[in-house]
């Protein structure tokens, strides 16, 4: 690959959780990343700083390939029209979101803006500029209120019960519709769970182990009546990096008359990635407490609002698409987060 071959990817998030980790994975094969974030405080932006200066220390290899990062906001037209027109980029992975469930209820605002004006901002740089394939996170929160286990993206998703998965399916149907218009190949991921080493410390890993460590409560809703698929972040980023790499086509099977909600007329694919292995939660707290060599103190309180009782992803569509499918079993995926957090915290 010459310098003129190489092509720059836009990884928006690059600071995130698993923004910082697509990101390290596209430069050890010798991409052109460029990251954006705009490190806000919804969580310590110190742990946001750490990633980047993980990834800004990275080498650059000799064909041309690096990380350059950009501090912006999505929410600011001007300035995201700006950065495609500079830096021109043939790929983009849009990870970047106001994230949480609980936090939609308390600041609504933050939601619409960045997923929603954001994501506007997003679609209209590569509309304008060529981009040849798009890749954006979606939620297994847009699931909301359904009862049939496992989830498939042939279910209909008309029910959500957070703000923030209405933003997320707002994200779908738009993205869709830019698809349609202007044959921009878009590819919507649906996570569910992500958990491992440099995670965020609003999920239940990092509030649980730094309770734990503490001798502190851990905060178990629902009276630990719940069952979340954990997945792995090195799956999750095996699982974007191979979409990225096989663009959105439109489906030949496609049918107006009865139509795959996973698919389209137009370059548009909707895919499950999850480990399909849904573990109760309070199994979860064990393999936990098994890592981290110490026992947790359960405060079992009710169910939160927006919150669900259970996800379990069917991530067969994702393995017939790419070939793979997350597979990392819980205790080893745990183990390593335990090894990270202790080595990270010096606890």
């Amino acid at each position: 690959m010459t310098v003129t071959d190489l092509r720059t990817v836009l990884v928006t998030g690059a600071a995130g959780f698993v923004g910082a980790a697509v990101t390290e994975a596209l430069l050890r094969r010798g991409e052109r990343v460029v990251g954006l974030d705009n490190l806000n405080a919804y969580y310590d932006p110190a742990l946001k700083r750490a990633r980047l200066s993980r990834l800004q220390c990275m080498p650059a290899p000799d064909q041309g390939g690096g990380f350059r990062f950009r501090q912006l906001d999505l929410e600011d037209g001007s300035a995201m029209a700006e950065l495609f027109e500079s830096e021109r980029p043939r790929a983009v992975i849009h990870l970047a979101a106001q994230a949480g469930v609980r936090y939609s209820i308390e600041n609504p605002s933050a939601y619409i803006h960045s997923n929603l004006v954001g994501f506007g901002n997003i679609l209209e740089g590569c509309r304008h500029h060529g981009v040849e394939h798009l890749v954006y996170a979606s939620s297994s929160s847009v699931y909301g209120g359904n009862r049939r286990m496992p989830f498939s993206e042939q279910h209909p998703v008309n029910h959500p019960v957070s703000l923030y998965a209405a933003t997320k399916k707002a994200n779908e149907l738009m993205a869709h519709t830019y698809s349609h218009l202007y044959g921009l190949p878009a590819t919507g991921l649906r996570f569910f769970t992500v958990y491992g080493p440099w995670g965020r410390p609003d999920m239940a890993p990092m509030l649980f182990a730094k309770a734990i460590l503490a001798g502190e409560p851990i905060r178990v809703f629902n009276h630990g009546r719940m069952e979340r698929d954990f997945t792995y972040i090195d799956d999750i980023v095996e699982g974007v990096i191979r979409c990225l790499d096989k663009p959105a086509t439109p489906d030949p099977s496609f049918d107006p008359l009865d139509p795959n909600p996973a698919t389209a007329a137009a370059p548009h694919r909707l895919f499950n990635i999850g480990n399909s292995q849904p573990t109760p939660l309070l199994r979860f707290i064990e393999v936990l407490e098994d890592a981290l060599g110490v026992k947790a103190i359960p405060q079992f309180e009710p169910m939160q609002p927006g919150d669900v009782a259970a996800t379990a992803a069917d991530t067969s569509a994702l393995e017939a698409w790419v070939g793979f499918a997350p597979h990392t079993p819980l205790e080893v995926g745990i183990g390593h987060f335990a090894r990270w957090y202790r080595d990270y915290y010096g606890v």
